[in-house]
């Protein structure tokens, strides 16, 4: 679908993944129902449940009684944040798309001018900047370590990539896939999509009012481990032999060099009858061979990422913003 041809019936889709949060649901829900209704006359909030164990998601249905812009969506078990946005982004009908968390630490009320950010000032996406923050240490310290290494790969000035409040021209959602961790990496895979109008805005962070926060210590090996994947597919997700082979190639070279100068030193002994000791002596024979080994694996791989790439069904997808008419 091209992306001027997707059609938005509310103005604004409000989309909150979350995990066990039931004592913040109806206080949340009122704020940015209330909040909504004074900017927009169409608009919509999505709960998305992400497999909680208390009572989040019959809080959920007792407030749809009460809250006619407000749907929910269960998942039988927990899969992450991530798959809790993707899900959220497909069913958003908003022009303007705004994400949040749940535990009122995202305040409602910047709404509004990040609303204004996406209709008036042409960005595509605009990112929250928790500038001060009223986490732990041990979730803001890992929080600056994620940016400071995803501005320096992505090359996106960013200072908080992983702030939950963000907002999206409804373009952007529906031509990005949020998987695994990547929820952390957004602005990146909008980048990736042909998104460039990036922007940031400074945001009031709340403390936690109720509930413990759900960061834990796998979070933050998973984010490293999800950085690495989103870089390698926005750099050679369409052509892994460019990676691949450059490597094998390199790795191949420097053992057959090593190994043509042991064979040359041989050769150059016997020629003056001066005994020398064996190649196989020479730890450098084992360096070499091992290397022509592993430029040889690394080659192969390429070969066959190629072929599981030409095997893709999106293959020749490509995002097209306009078309001129017949």
């Amino acid at each position: 679908m091209y992306n001027n041809e997707i059609k938005f019936s509310k103005e604004l889709s409000v989309v909150v993944p979350l995990f066990n949060e039931e004592e913040s649901l109806p206080e949340l829900v009122e704020w940015v129902d209330r909040v909504c209704k004074s900017l927009v006359d169409a608009f919509e909030i999505i709960l998305i449940d992400d497999g909680s164990s208390d009572r989040s998601w019959a809080v959920i249905q007792e407030l749809t009684k009460d809250y006619s812009h407000l749907k929910g969506i269960s998942f039988r078990r927990n899969y992450g944040k991530s798959a809790a946005l993707n899900c959220g982004f497909r069913e958003a009908a908003g022009e303007v798309v705004i994400t949040m968390d749940a535990d009122l630490q995202d305040n409602p009320d910047e709404i509004p001018e990040l609303y204004k950010l996406i209709k008036e000032n042409d960005y595509q996406l605009v990112s929250g900047w928790k500038k001060k923050r009223y986490d732990p240490l041990g979730k803001t310290i890992p929080s600056k370590l994620f940016n400071y290494t995803a501005r320096m790969v992505s090359g996106i000035k960013l200072h908080d990539f992983n702030c939950g409040l963000k907002a999206y021209h409804g373009n952007v959602i529906k031509n990005i896939e949020v998987y695994g961790e990547m929820h952390r990496y957004i602005p990146i895979l909008a980048k990736r999509a042909g998104f460039s109008r990036i922007g940031e805005k400074v945001v009031m962070h709340r403390e936690r009012k109720y509930g413990v926060t759900k960061f834990g210590i796998e979070r933050f090996i998973k984010g490293f481990l999800d950085l690495l994947s989103v870089m390698f597919i926005s750099k050679f997700g369409d052509r892994p032999m460019h990676l691949f082979g450059s490597l094998g190639t390199l790795t191949f070279t420097v053992g057959f060099f090593s190994a043509l100068w042991l064979g040359i030193r041989k050769l150059w002994f016997v020629y003056f009858n001066v005994e020398a000791p064996r190649v196989t002596d020479s730890p450098y024979f084992y360096i070499s061979l091992t290397c022509m080994i592993l430029g040889t694996q690394l080659f192969m791989t390429g070969f066959i990422a190629e072929l599981v790439s030409r095997m893709r069904p999106d293959r020749n997808e490509y995002q097209i913003k306009q078309k001129t008419s017949d």
